[in-house]
C-alpha cells in the first residue's frame, strides 16, 4: 500500500472532523478549511491508488514477459528435437532440402544489379 493512500486517507478525516468542528460552532472558515483539508486528503488518496494500480500492472507484466520467455525457449527446444530427429530419420532429404535452400540464396544474391541510363551520372 502506497504511503499516499495512507496520509490522503489521515488527512481526509482530519478535514472531516475540523468541518464538522467548524459546522458546529458556526464558524465559516473553520468549516472550509476542513473541507479543502478534506479534499486534499481525497486527492492524495486517489493519487495513492493511482500508484497502486500502476505497479501491480507493471507487476502483472513483468510475469507474463516472464512466462513468454520460458514459452518460447520450451518451443525452441521442442523445435530443435523435431529438427534433429527429421535429419536422423531422414538425411539424404535433408541433404537435398538444405542444397535446394542454399541455391536459392544463390540465385537471389548473384541478380545483377539495375542498368543505369547515361542521365543517372549528371
Amino acid at each position: 500500500m502506497d504511503q499516499d493512500r495512507i496520509v490522503g486517507a489521515a488527512r481526509s478525516a482530519a478535514g472531516k472532523v475540523e468541518s464538522a468542528f467548524g459546522q458546529a460552532t458556526g464558524d465559516a472558515r473553520t468549516e472550509m478549511s476542513g473541507r479543502a483539508r478534506e479534499a486534499a486528503g481525497t486527492a492524495q488518496n486517489i493519487l495513492g491508488q493511482a500508484k497502486d494500480a500502476v505497479s501491480d500492472l507493471g507487476e502483472a507484466a513483468s510475469g507474463m514477459a516472464k512466462d513468454a520467455i520460458d514459452r518460447g525457449a520450451d518451443y525452441y527446444a521442442e523445435s530443435n528435437r523435431a529438427v534433429a530427429a527429421t535429419i536422423q530419420n531422414q538425411p539424404l532429404g535433408s541433404l537435398l532440402l538444405a542444397g535446394a535452400i542454399g541455391f536459392g540464396l544463390a540465385m537471389f544474391m548473384r541478380r545483377s544489379p539495375p542498368r543505369r541510363s547515361r542521365w543517372d551520372y549528371r
